[in-house]
């Protein structure tokens, strides 16, 4: 006897019913499990104590900067367990030559570090509260297990997709990150998905009248976890977004969609790797109070340059108006 699914799961597959609360019950069950993994086995950073005070600052919105390390940053802010929305991008450990960053640490140290700053995203957040965190391959299972050992739930696994991957020989080209969405509270979570839906194919695409006549969506869904597109490319070359002295930046319209879906304006938004400013930036932009650390003092300098001068981009994730909805089906036709 088959099991009662859900009819509407995407992708041609069907989910058991139940089967996705089983799934979010079972990160309870990771907080017991005794996992251990490599970072484990080296030294916690233990955080300075020393006095916080922001490089940079500004109101309406309220936007702060603090140069430092970020975990000794997260372990003294005053808005601990008020955070609405974390988005982090870390350093990969790559040997990318930061200007103030060791990016070769042993593997066992850069778990810990990974886990260290992790523990204080998670601190920071407030009950509501949603972590992301933009992460290649190396890292992403070791980041999944320890996030659901200390007891957060997995929305999402979603990836960025992205054309002029890396090239090497050695193996298939990486064309992708990882985007993982995690929150203390699935239930209680800031979602707002009516701010970020796109143009189904059959409206966009097949220019179907039947979709565009429903009441529900006017012919539009929610995003897919896979995200590619115009402005979804990595920022290089003669980019309007580049700024030419940051490595790996983040597209605007990638922490558009996060910032919109996952806060409300007047939230606090923060970013413990600030790295161009592209966080702080969007959240500016769309009314969100916001707060960034940079361990480089120059870095953080750009980086408010960046944020004063605002967005590139502006809306190019938000859900299309009725009146662009109906252009961009005219130019369909």
């Amino acid at each position: 006897m088959s099991s009662p699914t859900e009819p509407d799961r995407p992708g041609g597959y069907a989910l058991p019913t139940g089967a996705l609360q089983a799934q979010r019950r079972a990160k309870r069950e990771l907080e017991d499990a005794d996992i251990h993994l490599l970072g484990d086995t080296a030294k916690p950073h233990e955080p300075n104590t020393g006095r916080l005070k922001a490089a940079h600052s500004a109101r309406n919105p309220n936007t702060r900067v603090y140069v430092g390390d970020c975990r000794d940053v997260l372990a003294k802010l005053p808005e601990r367990g008020e955070v609405d929305l974390i988005f982090a991008d870390p350093p990969f450990n790559w040997d990318v030559p930061y200007e103030s960053w060791r990016d070769g640490m042993s593997r066992a140290e850069y778990e810990r570090f990974t886990f260290d700053w992790l523990d204080g995203c998670i601190d920071a957040l407030s009950p509501t509260g949603s972590l992301w965190v933009n992460i290649p391959d190396d890292t992403a299972a070791e980041i999944v297990l320890h996030l659901k050992r200390r007891g957060l739930t997995m929305i999402n696994w979603c990836v960025w997709h992205f054309r002029f991957g890396q090239n090497r020989d050695s193996s298939f080209i990486m064309s992708k990150v990882h985007a993982l969405y995690f929150a203390k509270d699935p239930d209680q979570r800031i979602w707002n998905p009516e701010h970020i839906m796109e143009l189904s194919d059959r409206a966009s695409v097949y220019a179907d009248p039947r979709t565009m006549a429903k009441d529900q969506n006017k012919g539009l869904r929610l995003p897919m976890d896979v995200w590619y597109g115009k402005y979804w490319g990595r920022i290089q070359g003669n980019n309007k977004e580049r700024r030419h002295q940051h490595h790996n930046q983040i597209p605007e319209v990638y922490l558009e969609r996060v910032i919109l879906a996952c806060s409300n304006e007047g939230d606090l938004v923060l970013d413990p790797f600030l790295g161009s400013g592209g966080t702080c930036t969007v959240a500016k932009a769309w009314g969100r109070r916001s707060i960034g650390i940079e361990h480089s003092a120059v870095n953080a300098k750009s980086a408010w340059e960046r944020i004063q001068n605002g967005m590139v981009r502006k809306g190019a994730a938000a859900t299309p108006t009725e009146e662009a909805s109906l252009n961009r089906r005219r130019r369909s036709d």
